[in-house]
């Protein structure tokens, strides 16, 4: 995860500490976006934002800036994390339920 992001409700919730309070800055559809806001809020020049966020089990996990999840082809639904596969020449494929967005990756 981000410093200061954490997901709450199918999006991402950003605290900052200023002057010994903390401090709400909003909530965003990604955990990048969030970590964006308080890069800015810190007065850290942000990121570039990355295409790969990390390599787990020897395979890329790419973000997508169009899904709440912030991994490309995993949805948040019932608690759960939906990961689905799409390829040109067929319809969507399920792939299965997880626990954390990193493992529906």
């Amino acid at each position: 995860g981000y410093k200061g992001v954490r997901e709450q409700c199918g999006r991402f919730e950003v605290r900052h500490t200023a002057n010994g309070r903390q401090v709400t800055l909003g909530c965003f559809d990604t955990a990048v976006e969030g970590a964006v806001a308080y890069a800015r809020a810190g007065g850290e020049p942000p990121p570039p934002p990355p295409t790969v966020a990390a390599v787990a089990e020897g395979l890329r996990l790419h973000l997508s800036s169009s899904s709440s999840t912030g991994y490309k082809c995993v949805y948040l639904q019932d608690g759960r994390f939906i990961a689905r596969q799409y390829k040109p020449e067929q319809m969507e494929s399920y792939l299965g339920s997880f626990d954390t967005a990193v493992e529906a990756a």
